[in-house]
């Protein structure tokens, strides 16, 4: 079914039932004797509904009123009394009356939108009452006298009952979001001369209220009631330019207006309930000067009266409440919209919502002085990390440069003789690590292979591992007898060592004519050395690592190398996978004895790889074959 027919069938369909079974089963009787509730079904189909509500509970009402027994020229009248009553609240609403406030949907979450509603209310109370009366009067010209009280029924009639619909109907609507919003116009608006139309219909009707204590003719009065209509219905034309706002979020406001207005809606419909009781009634009747269905509104009254010594003082503590309490709240709750992960709250506009209540003495002083404080350490502290990782990417850009000079000092190629070939692989845990390697030629006839592996890691490890690896190409110039060498090496790195670092070095110098390995260790691991097929360890003088002890003397031994050394550090054996298991000494001679590849290196790290499976590296793994050619 199209969304527009549903809007008009549906407020039909309820004024009918409600018309006409009021009419059946309260007996009441025509012009506002005792309750009329499909009245107020006028004001909010029209709120909720606009146009289409209107249309619909206006056709309803033609129904009742035929059923009723109205004359046409009655019908007609107050069909468009009806409709003009219906669709006022919905024209008011919506407009900007103050920059102040919002558009929103009808609401009752606020204080604002709850006068809103009782002054909506009673505004087209007292035109709706004005319009029957004189209706009333120009039907029946002779029955003149009773036109006051038939206004002051169907006042009462439609404030009471438009109070409870519209309560209970502004509710429902949210639950079904069962509602009509105007369309926002583009158009260029006479804002001024809507202003004059609006004070106008004012002023009018004022006057109209006062003059009604002076007799007229019938042609004074219909001309007031024309004019009136024709006023209204140049409003109504109106366009709607400001933006509604819609949000669906439930807000404290609103839950406590809504415990307010359960507590108002159950003395309401109390009063009706006691206000149709007929033995109640019959019982005021035989002691009261008035007919029965008088009674019903002289009960309406007083449930109003009750209604307004409750809802005044209460709505001023709500009020109280409201300004004190949930506006600051509903304001620091803005603070949700600036907060994006890593970025700085911009805090001017909060600071200065926040500062309105530094001042004051209690819990929201308290609350808004901690935002304050909260925004001000949470943005210092995003500029810190934006300060550190500024410097962090500066350090990093460092560390890139002090890789790829580490890396440079390394060779870069292997070292291929007729004799012998020569190479070597080193990856440092962090960017850049203590291990190193070197091998040249130091003659025709001599090679210099050397492995190392400073303490610690980083940039202190690269920085003594690169000087080492320096010193030594200074002093194998004048001595190149390795026990020598590392005897001068040990002494300057002892030299001014207040950090007490220390580093593990083997140095050898092998001779391609006469296959002669000599060596010296200072504290580094045993050398892997293949023997008639099969890889063991060399057994040497472990020494004492370099910068512990100055003068210190280092042993120097010799072999004849037949196939192949290989050199590393203790990050290859130490290398530990998920399980804390360490690849170890064992599994590194048992891979070399089975490994069947040409490039031990490579097949080498492959396996270490595998053994590892995707834990971190926790220390630099370096390593160096030297294979002789035979």
């Amino acid at each position: 079914m199209n969304d527009k027919v549903k809007k008009i069938l549906i407020p039909f369909i309820i004024m009918v039932i409600v018309n006409l079974g009021s009419f059946y089963l309260i007996n009441n009787k025509n012009f506002g004797e005792g309750m009329n509730p499909h009245v107020g079904l006028l004001f909010i189909s029209g709120l909720l509904l606009g146009p289409y509500g209107s249309i619909g509970a206006v056709f309803g009402n033609i129904v009742g009123d035929l059923v009723h027994g109205y004359n046409l020229i009655e019908i007609i009248l107050y069909s468009f009394t009806s409709f003009t009553i219906s669709y006022i609240p919905y024209k008011l609403w919506y407009q900007q009356l103050t920059k102040k406030y919002e558009i929103t949907k009808p609401k009752l979450n606020s204080t604002r939108n709850i006068v809103l509603f009782l002054v909506l209310i009673i505004a087209c109370g007292i035109l709706y009452a004005l319009f029957t009366k004189k209706i009333y009067y120009l039907a029946y010209p002779g029955n003149a006298n009773e036109s006051s009280i038939i206004g002051i029924r169907y006042l009462i009639n439609f404030i009471s009952f438009s109070f409870i619909f519209g309560i209970i109907g502004i509710w429902l609507s949210k639950k079904t979001n069962f509602i009509h919003t105007p369309k926002i116009s583009n158009k260029n608006v006479n804002k001024t001369f809507y202003r004059v139309i609006f004070l106008l219909l004012t002023v009018f009707s004022v006057i109209i209220l006062i003059s009604d204590l002076v007799p007229k003719g019938d042609f004074i009065l219909g001309f007031e009631l024309v004019l009136l209509l024709v006023l209204l219905f140049v409003y109504f034309t109106k366009p709607m330019t400001s933006k509604i706002i819609s949000s669906e979020e439930n807000s404290i406001p609103e839950s406590v207006m809504n415990i307010f207005l359960l507590a108002t809606l159950i003395i309401a419909i109390l009063g009706i309930v006691i206000s149709s009781d007929t033995l109640l009634n019959s019982t005021l009747a035989s002691y009261l000067p008035l007919e029965f269905n008088e009674i019903s509104l002289l009960s309406l009254i007083l449930t109003d009266i009750i209604l307004i010594i409750f809802f005044i003082p209460s709505l001023g503590v709500l009020r109280y409440i409201e300004k004190k309490v949930i506006e600051p709240i509903s304001s620091f709750s803005k603070i949700e919209e600036h907060i994006k992960e890593g970025e700085e709250i911009s805090s001017d506009d909060l600071i200065s919502v926040y500062s309105e209540y530094t001042d004051e003495d209690n819990e929201i002083g308290k609350l808004s002085r901690s935002y304050i404080n909260l925004i001000k350490y949470n943005n210092n502290y995003i500029k810190n990390i934006r300060e550190n990782e500024s410097e962090k990417q500066r350090i990093n850009a460092e560390l890139s440069i002090a890789h790829k000079i580490q890396e440079s000092n390394l060779p870069k190629d292997s070292l291929d003789d007729d004799s012998f070939i020569v190479s070597g692989y080193s990856k440092p845990a962090k960017e850049v690590g203590g291990d190193f390697y070197d091998y040249y030629m130091l003659n025709d006839e001599e090679l210099v292979v050397v492995i190392g592996d400073a303490s610690g890691k980083g940039v202190p490890a690269a920085l003594l591992a690169t000087i080492t690896q320096k010193l030594i190409k200074q002093i194998i110039l004048n001595d190149s007898d390795p026990s020598s060498v590392l005897y001068s090496l040990n002494n300057q790195i002892c030299e001014n060592n207040t950090e007490m670092m220390f580093i593990t070095l083997w140095l050898g110098i092998y001779n391609k004519n006469t296959k002669r390995l000599t060596y010296s260790n200072a504290g580094h691991n045993p050398p892997i050395i293949k023997v008639d097929g099969v890889f063991e360890y060399l057994d040497l003088d472990p020494g004492l690592i370099l910068g512990i002890l100055e003068n210190n003397e280092f042993v120097k031994d010799s072999i004849v190398l037949e196939d192949e050394l290989v050199l590393y550090t203790d990050g290859i054996t130490d290398a530990e996978n998920n399980n804390q298991r360490m690849y170890g000494e064992k599994r590194l001679l048992s891979f070399l004895n089975n490994c069947a590849s040409e490039d031990i290196i490579e097949s080498l790290i492959g396996n270490i790889d595998n053994f590892v499976e995707g834990a971190m590296q926790a220390d630099d793994m370096t390593l160096l074959v030297l294979k002789d050619k035979k």
